[in-house]
């Protein structure tokens, strides 16, 4: 029987005058009980779509997550952004769904707004992981040929520029490229720019000791991007830590070693151990409309 992915529940939520594109995949009860439900930051310029495969795998719970503005099929954004207001929206996003606690997970960028959650929003957090990431402006920085590629969307574009950059950018092997692109949608100019812009000036330093939430910081040896030396910052400063390094891994873990990332995640939250379903990278049917979307605004805006 071919594989069948389990597709998201996709929908806008309103936060204010800015639309964010949601989706809410539903956890699947393998004889344990629902779990509770997780909460999922991206990394930069990601589209929703591009956590389908950990969805895929970590099946478990319900896994929620939006598209910051300006990116996949989110509107461009009104107005610059901050991590605080992504966590504020958030939080409407999941009361407006019926959540209420949730264990949350950042990646790369998303860690930033991940970290903010549980600090602006305590007794709703339950753990915390962040994979790939840093304390923000205060990170160690990567290697300067990753991070110079990273100043514009061109990779999220260029899907030739990204499969021949790949191995410089991310660390991880360039036949990888094909899971991270397969659901890859083009993020606009604008929102890739307020994205980036969001962070400058943050850290979580001011507030990492003041989190309660037990932590599981992530991060791969070869990670070009967000070397692992950041992982230990951050270990030093939360209080509640653990820390693992995937040797031989990079920035992509979370897609090209995602069972064993998966294994991580799994005990860090204790869950009974139990076969990792084989899950195959396919396109999921809304990153078309998702293309749709992004080629009417590029119209709209020339």
């Amino acid at each position: 029987m071919p594989f069948q992915p389990n597709l998201p529940r996709i929908f806008f939520s309103k936060i204010g005058n800015q639309k964010l594109r949601t989706a809410i995949w539903t956890g699947v009860d393998k004889g344990f009980g629902k779990r509770t439900p997780l909460l999922f930051f991206n990394g930069i310029g990601a589209n929703l779509e591009i956590a389908q495969l950990f969805a895929d795998t970590f099946t478990g719970r319900d896994i929620i997550t939006f598209d910051m503005p300006g990116i996949g099929g989110s509107p461009d954004p009104t107005f610059p952004y901050r991590p605080w207001w992504v966590a504020k929206a958030a939080k409407q996003i999941l009361t407006d769904n019926g959540y209420h606690r949730v264990d949350v997970l950042g990646v790369s960028w998303g860690g930033g707004p991940a970290q903010q959650f549980a600090w602006q929003n305590k007794a709703m957090t339950r753990r915390l992981v962040l994979c790939a990431t840093s304390p923000g402006w205060t990170m160690v920085p990567g290697n300067p040929k990753a991070l110079s590629k990273m100043a514009s969307p061109k990779r999220y574009i260029d899907r030739d520029f990204l499969k021949k950059n790949f191995e410089t950018l991310y660390g991880d092997a360039a036949e990888h490229s094909g899971e991270f692109t397969v659901n890859m949608v083009p993020p606009s100019v604008k929102g890739y720019l307020f994205q980036l812009g969001a962070m400058m000036g943050w850290s979580s330093l001011p507030i990492a000791r003041r989190i309660r939430a037990r932590t599981l910081i992530i991060m791969g040896s070869k990670d070009h991007i967000v070397p692992p030396i950041n992982g230990r910052i951050l270990h030093a400063l939360y209080r509640r830590s653990r820390l693992e390094i995937i040797d031989g891994a990079g920035h992509l873990f979370l897609l090209t070693r995602r069972e064993e990332t998966v294994d991580l995640i799994r005990d860090f939250f204790s869950e009974p151990e139990m076969p990792i379903p084989h899950a195959e990278p396919v396109e999921v049917p809304s990153v078309a409309a998702s293309f749709v979307h992004a080629n009417d605004s590029a119209r709209a805006h020339a």
